[in-house]
Formats: structure tokens, C-alpha cells, sequence
């Protein structure tokens, strides 16, 4: 009798849209049993009962082999892996939460509390087995297997190799990096010039301000992850420019979404979905001044979203700056 071979167990923590769309991608690569972790019982058992993320992933049905539930202990106790999808906010008190020998891929795109990256927040709980992933990756897309690319980044080169054959399927394509710094932020950064992207699209001011604007954006960039320690070409591949550009560009991106409210007059967080690069320019925005860097584009953003500025000062003041050669 040939002995029955177990089958890896893989957990997703948070159930929003992002979570949702990588269980799917999991489920459809077929390697693995998958457990979706909602926080709430109550938003559990809706997607138990209807099958379906109604507020973050609609249209979208859940295969009934895929388990949800809300009690952490249980989605963890036998997982291989997990991969944590919650907004950046609510990192910490996820990690505080978890077994540390728990293999942790982190899936936010966002900063913590002090600004640190979330991979140092959960080194610094004791978390030895850590990757990140990131990359051009809407979830209302990557939910619908259509065709995505991505990223996953680990010093741990065993585990970035475990964690992309459990998710390469014929719609997910992942690629491995050694630089989980630059991967980590470059999804981080791309947010605050997405925000500014869509004031540019808010205030109507065409494709030639818009293209201006995001390729000046790539310098600011640059300088973080050179003082952050990232490899100089990780900014240039699928999680700097490849995921700035979706970001910027696409009508599924709630930061591209959100600084085109705000250049309309109206709020930028809209039923209840987090908008990390409004947080996230503040944060950077402090670091710049700290160090002496130049950030001028995240400079306007985080005044903006501050309500120091208006969009339209925040245009004016970019424009107004001291001629120089381009660097």
C-alpha cells in the first residue's frame, strides 16, 4: 500500500482583498491545503457563508476547499507557512501574536509605527524565518487569475524558494531576490508617488506632468533605498518601477485613487480600505528632514495629506523649485 504523502499546509493572515486574491493564488497552484485568517468571527463566517469577500474582493467566488476562520491558533498550529496580508497598521499586533518559529512571508506594503520596516519589527519579536513579497499585484487582477508577476525576497534562500513553488501557477509568476530590503520598500515608496500621481490626474494636468512627475519620483526613491542598504538595481525590476507603474497608473489603486480625491476636494479613504502612502508620506517625509535628504515630491504629498497644502501648492511649490541639472 503506497503511504499517503502529507500535504503542506499554508495559512494567509488578513482577509482583505490582498489576502483574499493570494489564497486563490494558492488554492490554484495546487500545492498546498489553505486557510484564509479573517480577525473578526463575524467577517469569517460571511465569507464562510457566502462564499464570496463581498467589501474587498466582489464577483470573486471562494472554492469551497479553501478554510476560513478567525481563530489564530488553529489557522497557525499546522501551517508550513504563512503569509501575513494585513494592512501595515496592524502588523505589530499580528507579530505579537504569532509563534516566532512560525516561517513568515510578509505581503504589506507599508512602514511601522516609528518607521521601520516590518521585517525588522518582526526580527526584533524573535522571527528568525522571513521573507517579503512584493510587486505589480492588484488584487482585484490577481483574485480573477489574470496573468502577475512577482516577488519574493529573503536572505533565507531556502524559504524564497519554498514560498515560490507553492505559489508559481500558470497565472502567478514569482521570481526569488536576495535583496528583501529594497523589495520591502521599494512597494513602500511606490505608494506616496502613486498618491501624487493621482492629484495629477485630479487637477488635470495630462500625461506630461504625470510622466515628469513619477520619473522625478524615481531619484527620491533611490536615495532612501541607498541610506536603507538595497541592492542599486532591485529599484528597477518588479517591485520598484514595475510596481510603481501599475500603482500609479491603474484604476484598481487606492493611492493613485486617493490623491485624486483629495485634488477634488473629497476624502481619500473611502470604505474603510486602508491607504498606507497617505501614513507612509509622513513618515518619510520626517526621515528626510532628519537626514538632509532631498524628497521634494514626498515633501508636497505628506504637507497634503498633513492639510498644510492644497494639491494646487503642492504643484506650485515642485514647479517653483531652483533650476538644476537632472540627477
Amino acid at each position: 500500500m503506497t503511504p499517503k504523502v502529507a500535504v503542506p499546509k499554508v495559512t494567509v493572515l488578513g482577509a482583505g482583498g490582498w489576502g483574499t486574491a493570494l489564497a486563490l493564488s494558492l488554492l490554484r497552484a495546487g500545492n498546498c491545503e489553505v486557510t484564509l485568517w479573517a480577525r473578526r468571527e463575524d467577517a469569517a463566517q460571511e465569507l464562510r457563508s457566502r462564499r464570496e469577500n463581498v467589501p474587498y474582493l466582489p464577483g470573486v467566488p471562494l472554492p469551497p476547499e479553501l478554510h476560513i476562520t478567525s481563530d489564530l491558533t488553529q489557522a497557525t498550529a499546522k501551517a508550513e507557512l504563512a503569509l501575513a496580508v494585513t494592512p501595515s497598521v496592524g502588523v505589530p499586533e499580528l507579530l505579537s501574536a504569532l509563534p516566532h518559529k512560525l516561517p513568515l512571508v510578509l505581503c504589506a506594503k507599508g512602514l511601522g509605527p516609528g518607521g521601520e520596516r516590518l521585517s525588522e519589527l518582526a526580527r526584533a519579536q524573535g522571527f528568525t524565518r522571513l521573507a517579503v513579497l512584493s510587486g505589480p499585484n492588484h488584487a482585484e487582477e490577481i483574485g480573477r487569475g489574470l496573468p502577475a508577476a512577482t516577488v519574493i525576497a529573503s536572505h533565507d534562500a531556502a524559504l524564497a524558494a519554498r514560498a515560490q513553488a507553492l505559489l508559481q501557477s500558470a497565472s502567478l509568476r514569482p521570481y526569488t531576490s536576495s535583496d528583501p530590503v529594497g523589495v520591502e520598500l521599494g512597494g513602500v515608496l511606490k505608494n506616496v508617488l502613486a498618491v501624487a500621481a493621482g492629484m495629477v490626474d485630479g487637477l488635470q494636468l495630462g500625461d506630461n506632468a504625470k510622466a515628469s512627475l513619477l520619473t522625478r519620483g524615481l531619484p527620491e526613491m533611490a536615495r532612501y533605498l541607498a541610506w536603507a542598504g538595497a541592492q542599486p538595481g532591485t529599484l528597477y525590476g518588479l517591485s520598484g518601477l514595475g510596481d510603481l507603474m501599475a500603482t500609479a497608473t491603474s484604476r484598481h489603486s487606492r493611492n493613485r485613487a486617493a490623491g485624486e480625491a483629495l485634488a477634488r476636494g473629497g476624502q481619500p479613504e473611502q470604505g474603510g480600505k486602508v491607504v498606507e502612502g497617505l501614513r507612509t508620506a509622513r513618515l518619510l517625509h520626517d526621515w528626510g528632514e532628519q537626514h538632509g535628504t532631498e524628497l521634494p515630491i514626498i515633501h508636497a504629498v505628506s504637507r497634503v495629506a498633513a492639510g498644510e497644502w492644497t494639491p494646487q501648492r503642492a504643484v506650485e511649490g515642485l514647479m517653483e523649485r531652483a533650476a538644476k541639472a537632472e540627477a
